[in-house]
C-alpha cells in the first residue's frame, strides 16, 4: 500500500449505522471497564465479548447491534448488497461490505482483536491494562462524535483504502454521498453506475 498525507475523517451529518454502533460499542467498553474497576473484575467480559463481536463483524459482516438499529430504522453506509440474499434477509438483518480489506473493516478487526487481548490481560496479569480499554472506549466515542480516529488516521496513512469519505477514497463510488453500492442521495449517475455493473439498485430515503 502507498504512503499518503492527509487527514481521514467519516461523515458525521448522520447517524448512520456504523457511526451509531461505534458511539454504542465506545459507551459499552468505558461501562464495563469502569464496573470490572469498582464493581467486580468481571465485568470486563463485556469488553471481550464487544471485542469478539467486532472481530466476527470484520470476518463475516454480521453485526447484531448494527441489525438491531436497522430494525429501528437507521440506514446503513457500508451494508452489503448479498448476492442470493433474499430481500426480506436484507431487509431484517445488517451486514458489512467484505468484498474487500478496506479501512473501516479493518478497524473492526484490529480494535476486536487489541481489545479482546487487553480484556484477557486485565484477568491474568495487570488491572493497570484497563487504562487501554478505557483509552479505546473514548477513542471510539470520540470517533462517533468528530469523526476523526487515530486509528483509522494510522491505516489512511499506510495506504488503506477507506469507503466512507468520497473525497479520499472516489473509487467507483458516488462522488456526492461516497456510499458503496447503496446511494441514500439518489443521484443520477449512481444509479446507473449501478445498472452497468449490474447491481440491484437499492435507494434509502
Amino acid at each position: 500500500m502507498p504512503l499518503r498525507k492527509g487527514t481521514y475523517i467519516v461523515p458525521t451529518t448522520k447517524w448512520y449505522i456504523e457511526r451509531t454502533v461505534w458511539l454504542i460499542a465506545g459507551f459499552v467498553l468505558l461501562t464495563s471497564t469502569a464496573l470490572a474497576l469498582l464493581v467486580n473484575p468481571l465485568f470486563i467480559l463485556g469488553v471481550t465479548a464487544t471485542g469478539l463481536v467486532s472481530i466476527n463483524v470484520a470476518r463475516t459482516g454480521f453485526c447484531p447491534v448494527g441489525t438491531l438499529l436497522k430494525q429501528l430504522g437507521f440506514t446503513p453506509m457500508l451494508g452489503a448488497n448479498r448476492t442470493g440474499a433474499s430481500p426480506s434477509l436484507l431487509d431484517r438483518f445488517y451486514f458489512l461490505q467484505t468484498d474487500k480489506w478496506y479501512l473501516e473493516r479493518r478497524i473492526y478487526l484490529a480494535v476486536g482483536f487489541n481489545i479482546s487481548v487487553a480484556s484477557t490481560l486485565i484477568l491474568t496479569v495487570s488491572p493497570w491494562f484497563t487504562l487501554f480499554t478505557l483509552f479505546v472506549g473514548g477513542a471510539m466515542v470520540w470517533f462517533a462524535a468528530t469523526g476523526y480516529c487515530v486509528m483509522a488516521n494510522a491505516l489512511y496513512w499506510m495506504g488503506a483504502e477507506p469507503r466512507l469519505n468520497p473525497e479520499t477514497a472516489p473509487s467507483a463510488r458516488c462522488a456526492e454521498c461516497g456510499l458503496s453500492g447503496i446511494c441514500v442521495g439518489g443521484h443520477k449517475h449512481n444509479k446507473e453506475r449501478q445498472a452497468l455493473n449490474g447491481f440491484p439498485l437499492r435507494i434509502v430515503s
